[in-house]
């Protein structure tokens, strides 16, 4: 998609957007997360190098365990242009049907109440985590969820696929045996 095709993209999704909706721009390997508070503004958190305003990709923050390597972010007000770039934005993509968005004055105000500097920590504190609290009062990132059933059947995987050439390996051992006790 060219980026003419984007920008006409975002500005309709702009003019469509209502107080309290959550908006996702896609950056590649990952995707932004913000929440719309009115008049083109959004909030969203962001962290230091990588503040979620760019498609770059800092290793050093999509790797990060625990907090270990960058731990603050902030919670910044920022125009909706200036963080959707050259992503395509998509509007409110809760696919967890349970959960019920809260009043838009109470999404604006949990947004608001956090501005400025934050714990962070991809695994349990992200940009969507954030915004998922805002709208429907929990911490809740589709994104980790997936890497980690990823990471987890990969594991699964491994795991069996090492039990069978274990076993192969020892059956092979096991006739070997055999052959040289009955010089077969």
């Amino acid at each position: 998609m060219s980026d003419s095709e984007i920008v006409a993209h975002n500005a309709k999704v702009l003019r469509q957007l209502k107080v309290g909706d959550t908006i996702e721009f896609p950056r590649g390997y990952y995707s932004h997360w913000a929440v719309y508070i009115g008049n083109d503004k959004v909030v969203h958190l962001t962290g230091g190098d990588n503040d979620g305003n760019n498609g770059n990709v800092n290793s050093g923050h999509i790797f990060t365990i625990c907090g270990q390597t960058f731990n603050k972010a902030l919670v910044k007000l920022d125009d909706f242009c200036n963080v959707a770039l050259g992503s395509k934005a998509k509007v409110n993509l809760n696919k967890d049907r349970n959960m019920r968005p809260l009043s838009k004055d109470k999404i604006v105000e949990r947004a608001l109440s956090k501005i400025g500097e934050i714990e962070y920590n991809v695994m349990w504190s992200n940009c969507e985590h954030f915004a998922s609290w805002c709208r429907y009062g929990k911490e809740k990132s589709e994104q980790v969820e997936t890497a980690l059933t990823v990471a987890a059947i990969g594991l699964f995987a491994l795991t069996l696929l090492g039990m069978v050439i274990g076993s192969a390996l020892s059956g092979r051992k096991s006739k070997r045996r055999m052959k040289r006790k009955y010089n077969i």
